[in-house]
């Protein structure tokens, strides 16, 4: 059962470990962990989730090198896939807001039995002396920063590169982001291969044992750990990493392609039997074990533990032929983002493909990440053969909706509000002009307005479900979702308006700035996050590289 606004919280929400207790303003309890106690659980054995329930751009802003992002104006929809297991201990922290408790409320009501809340949030995180992180997927690009620093990883700069386009030699420039990146901006020539795709290939794309090869993203981390892979599976090219990617390419003075297509072939062409002996040798050198379908099966209804089940092929495949219990994450992406997907250290991480050569190199380096990966042994053909657990969550009930001619009549006579739920960007570039802007963490209504109907505008159904949740938590007798698009709104006689500052930037808690004026011709932006990657290994403790488990050259 789904529990909305006002809904009785269960009991299970109880003081672990005896930390502190808040009151939230109601019957209802929340154990609190203090930051020391924290940072030495984080050394403990045993499974934990730290989840930062703040919006993406305060997340970017500074946060704990081992929290997950998980805005609050999606927890509930994103909570059941980060945090499979309702029994694991659950730590959440915010700006010291209430968002936490907020979070740890609904958390409870989806059936979550051990959940705490930072007390004093973040800051109180940096008050007991341990740093807070800049940007996303910091475990990440710190990891990346390692390996070129252990293996002394080759890297070429842009100018270099140039140097050799100019003088026709025998490069391959092989670009290892995924497609939708691939095509915003690329290295001229360049072919995208996203590096989880690099093991199977690798051969089909580059046949020329003499080739260079050179592998790019648009920072670093993809650049080096796509060279690597290479480098590690013994290919016979030189190879390199493209220092600084596509900023280093236009903080040269160089031009970058746009709109490219060149990519990769669906078949492969090469000996599978020789890719898949050299992936399962890489495996082997970092302790990847292969599981028995049945035994990974199991592993899916022990209440003790987290399993994810990771299918790693490309989206086209997956969309032709997926497996039921399997969620997709590209390879590549996964190394690169890992806490996109995977929200509980110490969990188990089972991946899949159809041919046991990607699966490998990605568990391999997922290992060295810190994760206990593995590999399903038979790959995906094992794993049709049974049925996988198929846990189900109950989802916010939709709201009901109003259409863009009533909500027209309506907004005129006074009798509704309008409050646009989207991304400030989206609210930015275009949005009716009687909206006001807002997002679920601040959400206001006054005693005077908890009385008039309000009409959300929002991209996903589950956000403006849960934005209704919270707008009937806080008093608000009726609230709707506007039906249609701007085109519908338009035509239906609202005025659709662009405000090029409304919401301010110091509104947009859900819009990371930092990261993303550097792909808009901002040098000085690019430079910054170009450094903020270098910058990340030195700002580690003995704790946080300790979670890593990088064999030296």
């Amino acid at each position: 059962m789904w529990l909305g606004a006002g809904a009785a919280v269960p009991r299970g929400v109880t003081d672990i470990g005896g930390e502190h207790k808040g009151l939230l303003g109601r019957d209802d309890m929340v154990a609190a962990i203090d930051a020391c106690a924290l940072k030495a659980r984080l050394s403990q054995p045993g499974e934990l989730a730290l989840i930062d329930v703040r919006e993406h751009g305060q997340f970017g802003e500074g946060h704990l090198f081992f929290a997950v992002s998980l805005p609050y104006s999606r927890f509930e929809l994103g909570l059941p896939t980060l945090v499979p297991n309702p029994a694991v201990d659950l730590v959440l922290c915010d700006g010291d807001d209430g968002v936490a408790e907020r979070a740890a409320r609904r958390a409870a009501a989806l059936g979550y039995r051990r959940v705490r809340a930072l007390q004093g949030g973040v800051a109180a995180w940096r008050s007991a002396g341990y740093t807070l992180y800049a940007g996303v997927n910091v475990p990440s690009k710190a990891f990346g920063e390692l390996i070129e620093q252990t293996h002394a990883t080759p890297h070429i700069t842009a100018e270099a590169l140039q140097a050799m386009r100019a003088a026709d030699a025998n490069c391959v420039i092989l670009d290892g982001r995924p497609m939708v990146e691939y095509r915003k901006m690329s290295i001229p020539g360049g072919i995208c291969c996203p590096n989880g795709e690099l093991a199977l290939r690798v051969a089909d794309l580059v046949p020329d044992p003499r080739a260079t090869i050179i592998v790019n993203c648009a920072g670093r981390t993809r650049s080096i750990i796509g060279a690597q892979t290479l480098i590690d599976l013994g290919i016979p090219n030189p190879v390199y990493a493209l220092e600084n990617g596509t900023q280093g390419w236009s903080l040269a003075g160089l031009q970058l392609e746009r709109n490219a297509e060149r990519q990769h072939r669906r078949e492969v062409g090469a000996d599978i039997g020789f890719l898949h002996a050299r992936a399962q040798a890489l495996a082997a050198e970092h302790g990847v074990p292969f599981v028995a379908a049945a035994e990974a099966n199991r592993w899916c209804s022990d209440g003790a533990r987290t399993t994810y089940l990771i299918d790693v092929r490309t989206a086209e495949e997956v969309a032709e032929r997926a497996v039921d219990g399997f969620m997709h994450a590209p390879g590549g992406q996964l190394i690169q983002a890992t806490d996109q997907w995977i929200g509980v250290r110490g969990a188990r991480v089972l991946l899949a493909d159809d041919e046991e050569v990607r699966a490998p190199v990605v568990a391999a380096w997922l290992r060295q990440l810190g994760h206990e990966a593995c590999v399903l042994a038979g790959g995906l053909a094992a794993a049709r053969r049974l049925r996988w657990p198929q846990p189900r969550w109950p989802a916010p009930p939709p709201l009901a909706t109003i259409s863009p001619a009533a909500a027209v009549t309506a907004t005129r006579r006074g009798g509704l509000r309008i409050i646009d739920v989207r991304a400030g960007t989206r609210f930015r570039q275009g949005h009716i002009a009687e909206a006001n802007w807002s997002i679920r963490p601040r959400l206001a209504v006054t005693p005077g307005d908890a009385s008039t109907p309000i009409a959300l505008v929002a991209e996903e159904p589950g956000i403006a479900a849960l934005a209704g949740i919270e707008l009937a938590d806080l008093g608000c007798a009726e609230v709707c979702a506007l039906d249609g698009d701007e085109a519908a709104w338009r035509a239906a006689g609202f005025h659709i308006v662009k405000s090029g500052d409304v919401p301010a930037d110091a509104d947009m808690i859900d819009f990371l700035f930092f990261t993303a004026r550097r792909h808009e011709g901002d040098a000085n932006a690019a430079r910054q996050y170009l450094a903020w990657e270098t910058g990340l290994v030195g700002q580690l403790d003995a704790q946080e590289r300790a979670a890593f488990r990088i064999r030296s050259a």
